[in-house]
């Protein structure tokens, strides 16, 4: 793998840590305020249903990175 792919790779972790990060602080935050704006419990499960969507595109991102590199290794 070149200079060029190793660093699209990284840029690419980068990004996948970051949306972990960002999710898991958004879904906090809206669990915890969301009770005391009175908002209905269909909210949590909306807020749910986003980072759980976030987590899942995350991982695919993950396995692709994982993908590339074992195709890396096997050359």
């Amino acid at each position: 793998m070149g200079e060029r792919e190793d660093k699209a790779l990284a840029k690419k972790g980068q990004t996948v840590g970051l949306v972990i990060a960002i999710t898991m602080v958004l879904w906090l935050i809206a669990n915890l305020a969301g009770p005391q704006l009175g908002l209905p419990g269909r909210y949590a499960l909306l807020f749910d249903f986003a980072a759980l969507a976030a987590l899942i595109w995350a991982m695919v991102n993950v396995w692709q990175m994982w993908q590339a590199r074992q195709a890396d290794k096997r050359d």
